[in-house]
């Protein structure tokens, strides 16, 4: 109980980086999309003044806003690397294209050593996750719900009022729509959702107002 949730915004995507960290000071890293230097140093810095224990390296997906620092957190704390198989391929492509967006100093990301599976728990210290797999954005994504501190780290899938794009390879629509109404929409309405970009917001908020019910 009473895991604490900080959050980054990296890269020219503005995406959000997430360590969420417990009351023993034992951490998890999520989607760590620092890229330039000083970006590491920001992120490094919070969890050296913590005095913070890195116990896993967690993506929600592989696209490479999301999995640009990779490399530079596994290798300064050695810990495990956690992504979804399907997935894999995404992760694998980003070297292929990262000077298209200008990130020619992309530092290739380790393979992972384990994958996550579909409603498995996960415990890192006192930090307990479900994981959800949810496609439709890209075909490993997966949430990390904790139900005792009632949020999600939901990567791209669902947005303050909107939801991830699915015109990038391995996207659907239809999937996506499944993933959000069967799974993100059945968690408790007072739960807190950490989207991959932009504000946090809550599943009942979403589940009133969002963009998806148009679709």
């Amino acid at each position: 109980m009473g895991a604490k949730v900080q959050s980054f915004q990296f890269n020219p995507f503005q995406e959000n980086t997430i360590v969420v960290y417990d009351q023993e000071k034992n951490c998890v890293i999520i989607d760590p999309g620092c890229y330039e230097k000083h970006e590491e140093d920001l992120l490094f810095n919070f969890i050296e003044d913590h005095e913070l224990k890195p116990l896993a390296l967690l993506n929600t997906h592989a696209h490479i806003d999301h999995i640009l620092g990779n490399s530079a957190v596994k290798s300064t704390y050695n810990i495990p690397f956690y992504l979804h198989q399907k997935d894999l391929a995404t992760l694998q492509a980003v070297s292929s294209y990262a000077h298209v967006y200008g990130f020619e100093k992309y530092k290739i990301s380790p393979e992972p050593d384990q994958f996550f599976q579909h409603e498995e728990a996960l415990t890192f210290g006192e930090i307990c996750f479900k994981i959800y797999h949810t496609p439709g954005h890209a075909p490993g994504h997966v949430v990390l719900y904790n139900e005792a501190d009632k949020f999600v780290i939901n990567g791209d899938v669902l947005f303050n009022g909107s939801f991830g794009r699915v015109d990038l390879p391995g996207g659907d629509l239809e999937t996506l729509k499944n993933s959000i109404f069967d799974i993100m929409f059945q968690l408790p309405d007072d739960t807190t959702v950490y989207c991959g970009h932009g504000p946090e917001t809550t599943i009942g908020k979403e589940k009133k107002d969002n963009y998806i019910h148009q679709f």
